[in-house]
């Protein structure tokens, strides 16, 4: 269709349409899409060496964060690399730094600035560096699922945890409401923490991590959960199922850990006789169930230091961080594959690319500061608290 036909129609392009051709910015969502100066060209030969300049320029004023998601050509510059609350406490614990560069995504460098001091200033290369699950849950969305449970008579019964995959607003929420942030690593403490509060829990966002920690790790049962869905009215669930419901799961998951199945798993077993699936809790119920191991990030790098020469090892989680872990251990034998045929990269997480990055930190070696992630002191108030409520676990 021409334009000229288009205007005859009187066709005008929704809020989300100019959105996601990059042409708007959405105020209610955690990401945005603007990016301000000129970025060099991702052909320029000399980006390396820019990159260095720049970090060398700024010396101990600038402290950059990678996380495992990263890819290569930025994670070379790296200070330290880790998941996003390991990161975020590496940050806190450099109060010299002045500048907090965080490559990973908007949510990160969020609890970046949450966890340190006020002198210190996080930038986000990249601020459409987004997470599809921390955006599927808003803090409207939250108020009117709390809104639910309230007329449900039950919400004084439900303790609030939620993933540290998750937007500032919606660890605010979790802190005023008597609950608290997890990980990957400690989701079952979290959750022991909260069943001693109250007698359910609201999962947020991640329905995932969630249902495989309740039933995996604490011998629940699937009918012990229930999905609530912020899309159908009062979730899509009634009042009886939210009364009988130990779990209530927010609909939300991971982009890259969702894409795993069954099938993947039975089919690298095919293929790789021996085969060890190790796999990330924010995949499906039942490729963890089929899986050998299962753990967060950290764990996998610590699992497979650990393991034998010569062992064999599909891995469920981003690319990026399996093709590095196969060519580190390459030399020692391991033979390291990525669980589906599929190539799948986080696709937000890539967003910060040595253009973004070289960009900013030449921004900053220059005195301007740019791309700067700050929450505001409310939000921060109560997102520390449930920040600390975790910290506070045995």
């Amino acid at each position: 269709m021409t334009t000229a036909q288009t205007q005859e129609l009187d066709v005008q392009p929704t809020p989300l349409a100019l959105l996601l051709l990059g042409r708007e910015a959405d105020p209610r969502s955690e990401r945005g899409v603007e990016c301000p100066g000129d970025l060099p060209s991702p052909s320029d030969p000399d980006l390396v060496e820019r990159a260095r300049a720049a970090k060398e320029k700024l010396g101990d004023k600038v402290f950059v964060l990678g996380h495992h998601y990263q890819r290569d050509e930025v994670i070379q510059f790296a200070d330290v690399t880790g998941d996003s609350f390991k990161l975020a406490r590496d940050a806190a614990a450099r109060p010299e730094a002045e500048y907090i560069v965080f490559c990973g995504v908007h949510f990160m460098a969020e609890s970046a600035d949450i966890l340190t001091s006020d002198d210190q200033k996080v930038v986000l290369p990249d601020l459409a560096a987004g997470c599809s699950m921390a955006d599927m849950a808003t803090a409207e969305q939250v108020a009117e699922c709390w809104d639910v449970l309230t007329d449900a008579g039950i919400a004084e019964q439900v303790v609030p945890v939620s993933y540290m995959n998750s937007s500032a607003d919606i660890k605010a929420f979790t802190g005023k409401h008597g609950g608290l942030i997890c990980t990957s690593s400690n989701a079952k403490r979290a959750l022991d923490w909260a069943f001693a509060q109250g007698e359910k829990v609201l999962f947020l966002p991640d329905q995932h991590l969630g249902r495989n920690t309740a039933v995996r790790d604490m011998g629940m049962s699937l009918d012990d959960c229930v999905v609530y869905n912020p899309h159908k009215p009062n979730g899509g669930l009634t009042a009886e199922q939210l009364r009988d419901a130990k779990m209530i799961l927010w609909r939300g998951h991971c982009s890259v850990h969702g894409r795993f199945s069954l099938d993947s798993v039975n089919d690298v077993r095919e293929r790789i006789p021996g085969v060890n699936v190790l796999v990330h809790p924010e995949c499906k119920h039942e490729v963890v169930a089929a899986a050998d191991y299962v753990g967060s990030t950290e764990y996998i790098i610590k699992a497979l230091e650990a393991a034998p020469a010569g062992s064999k090892w599909a891995i469920g989680t981003e690319l990026n961080l399996v093709r590095r872990l196969a060519n580190r251990f390459a030399p020692e034998g391991k033979e390291i594959v990525f669980l589906d045929k599929t190539v799948c990269f986080c696709s937000t997480m890539n967003r910060i690319d040595l253009p973004h990055l070289v960009w900013a930190l030449e921004s900053l070696a220059e005195g301007n500061l740019v791309n700067r992630i700050e929450v505001d002191k409310e939000t921060e108030a109560f997102a520390k608290l449930a920040l600390e409520r975790m910290l506070a676990l045995p």
